[in-house]
């Protein structure tokens, strides 16, 4: 093979490796990109589950307050313990999503390093 074959093919393999490695960049690029939407769809998620909680809280202190003066105990009110349980409820959604943060966080991925052929 003389001297311009061998650059002809050395740059057709060039861009070969290079396509390739493209390729997989973009593939890297595109779960990266996914992986970030379903963390920041989470975290909007937990930030609207926590509103409910704090209005959930205002209307079972109100509720309570309003019945402090008719029952001994206002947490026997079934309003109440309504509004309770639906606090617990979402207590429960946002713990949820909380762990999957964890375990999302804890989850590392190897990533692949790209080495020159030849060496």
């Amino acid at each position: 093979m003389d001297f311009w074959e061998k650059i002809k093919s050395d740059i057709q393999k060039g861009i070969k490796e290079g396509f390739g490695i493209v390729r997989e960049g973009v593939t890297v690029a595109r779960a990266k990109a996914e992986e970030l939407t379903e963390e920041g769809k989470r975290r909007l998620k937990v930030f609207e589950l926590k509103t409910k909680v704090q209005r959930e809280i205002s209307e079972l202190g109100g509720r309570v307050y309003a019945v402090s003066e008719k029952l001994k105990n206002p947490m026997l009110d079934k309003k109440a313990k309504a509004v309770i349980a639906r606090i617990k409820k979402l207590e429960t959604q946002i713990t949820k999503l909380e762990v999957k943060k964890k375990a999302a966080f804890r989850k590392t991925t190897p990533k692949r390093v790209i080495k020159p052929k030849g060496k």
